[in-house]
């Protein structure tokens, strides 16, 4: 007998809003939003609230259910908004994914129902997760709080949690059904918070948009200063050609090539080295200045632009050296090359890393040389001493 051979297409689509005052009853864009679907009737939602963002806004949770009892016709909550940790640790912690799935089968959470996630990117990731695999999908309402969840990991199609020590182990790709961008969360974000967001933006502008890196240069002492109209646009800019690269590519990473994660290989491994001292986007801050210094001493990128990248990422504020850079295992070997394992692994296939050749113009390599990254770790320690 032949095979039978099936084959159909799905379509994607999901809006991205930005917004101020998200949850004032006098801002219909939530309600708006949740229409979209047509029922007919009020949808249920499970709100989960991130515990930095709850310590920030203590009134949040009075807030959601008030805007609950504005649109009775619209949603309803099946329970008390929940607060949970945020951070790396929550993605770390199995009890929190059983906690939201015991609470979608104790509330008759369906697939027509919705998990609404206000928080930083870690805890979109986990919660996201739990709804994904609950009911084999339950649609999913991101809310990020951070400049790093609302440029870059809120806005995509992956969830996650972290096992075996490695960060991203298990997860899913499921598209959310809307993320919405609320700016006035970014005003009780630390500076460390602030900053970290960043260099995602710095990264994508890097490997596709000279342009844009141009404009994140001219902005870095504003953005280092807290100015809010220069995150606004740095923060939308990088969201739209983050959602352009997932349209326009593979965006369930079938294949082995991966250019949004330019400075990640050794960015994943020195979180795990630190223990998630380092937030994501500071050690992405380092991975990126890691790959920048290797590709110029591979003959890549010239002197002159690796000094300008540099200078950018000192300017904002970021610091481009960790002393776990220098841990090496005891063969000897830099502990972060084993990054470059964990990453082919990830993906399967042929290891596939993102370097620059020039700024706004990334290069895949498929061979890395561990005498070069030693080198390149050298070179970043000493030129944290001249700056210190």
């Amino acid at each position: 007998m032949q095979p039978i051979v099936q084959r159909f297409q799905v379509s994607f689509q999901y809006p991205v809003h930005f917004t101020n005052g998200l949850f004032e009853p006098v801002n219909p864009l939530l309600a708006d939003v949740l229409r979209g679907d047509g029922n007919a009737t009020a949808r249920k939602v499970y709100f989960i609230i991130d515990s930095g963002v709850a310590a920030h806004h203590p009134g949040l949770a009075a807030q959601v259910k008030a805007y609950a009892a504005a649109y009775p016709s619209v949603l309803t909550l099946c329970a008390d908004p929940v607060v949970m940790p945020g951070g790396e640790a929550c993605k770390n912690d199995p009890a929190l994914v059983e906690q939201i799935q015991r609470a979608v089968n104790d509330y008759g959470i369906d697939r027509h129902s919705y998990i609404a996630v206000i928080g930083g990117g870690a805890l979109l990731d986990m919660a996201g997760f739990a709804a994904a695999v609950s009911h084999r999908g339950i649609r999913l309402v991101r809310i990020p709080t951070t400049v790093l969840a609302q440029n870059d990991s809120g806005v995509g199609v992956k969830n996650s949690v972290n096992a075996f020590h490695k960060k991203n182990f298990l997860g899913t790709f499921a598209p959310p059904f809307a993320v919405l961008n609320d700016f006035s969360f970014l005003a009780t974000l630390d500076d460390r918070d602030w900053r970290a967001g960043i260099s995602e933006a710095i990264k994508v502008a890097l490997i596709k948009d000279a342009a844009f890196f141009e404009r994140i240069q001219q902005d870095a002492p504003a953005l280092a200063a807290r100015d809010l109209p220069a995150m606004q646009y740095l923060i939308y800019r990088c969201a739209q050609m983050h959602l352009a690269h997932i349209a326009g590519g593979d965006p369930f990473e079938m294949g082995s090539s991966r250019p949004l994660d330019f400075g990640h290989w050794a960015a994943h491994k020195l979180e795990a080295l630190t223990d998630y001292e380092i937030r994501h986007g500071e050690a992405v801050a380092i991975g990126i200045a890691l790959d920048c210094v290797y590709a110029n001493l591979a003959g890549m990128l010239g002197e002159s632009e690796l000094r300008v990248i540099l200078e950018v990422l000192e300017t904002l504020g970021f610091s481009l050296y960790a002393p776990a850079l220098s841990t090496r295992n005891a063969d000897g070997e830099l502990a972060v090359v084993q990054g470059l394992r964990e990453f082919r692994e990830h993906l399967g296939g042929r290891l596939t890393i993102m370097l620059l050749e020039k700024i706004g113009k990334g290069v895949e390599v498929h061979q890395v040389n561990p005498q070069l990254v030693a080198q390149a770790v050298e070179r970043l320690e000493k030129h944290s001493l001249k700056v210190a």
